[in-house]
């Protein structure tokens, strides 16, 4: 169904994503960018069959979303006083 070649390109960019938001010092912008390296590593673990990596991926986008969220909602707190 997907190329070999393709499928190894989507988890070395989820690895150098993920590797990229360790370097942030802004907290949104590490949230964001491990989000999309982490969405990008359920994917490939889908495609491969390796489930674990999947789940625990998944597992961190929801965490991701979370704090993403909450931080929204204080950016908007702020700017509202």
């Amino acid at each position: 169904m997907f190329n070999d070649t393709l499928i190894e390109w989507i988890g070395y960019l989820a690895s150098i994503l993920i590797t990229i938001s360790m370097f942030m010092k802004e907290i949104f912008k590490l949230r964001f960018i491990n989000l999309m390296g982490c969405i990008l590593f359920v994917i490939y673990g889908l495609i491969i069959g390796a489930y674990p990596v999947a789940i625990a991926n998944a597992i961190i986008v929801f965490i991701n979303l979370y704090y993403l969220y909450k931080l929204f909602r204080e950016m908007n707190t702020k700017n509202n006083i």
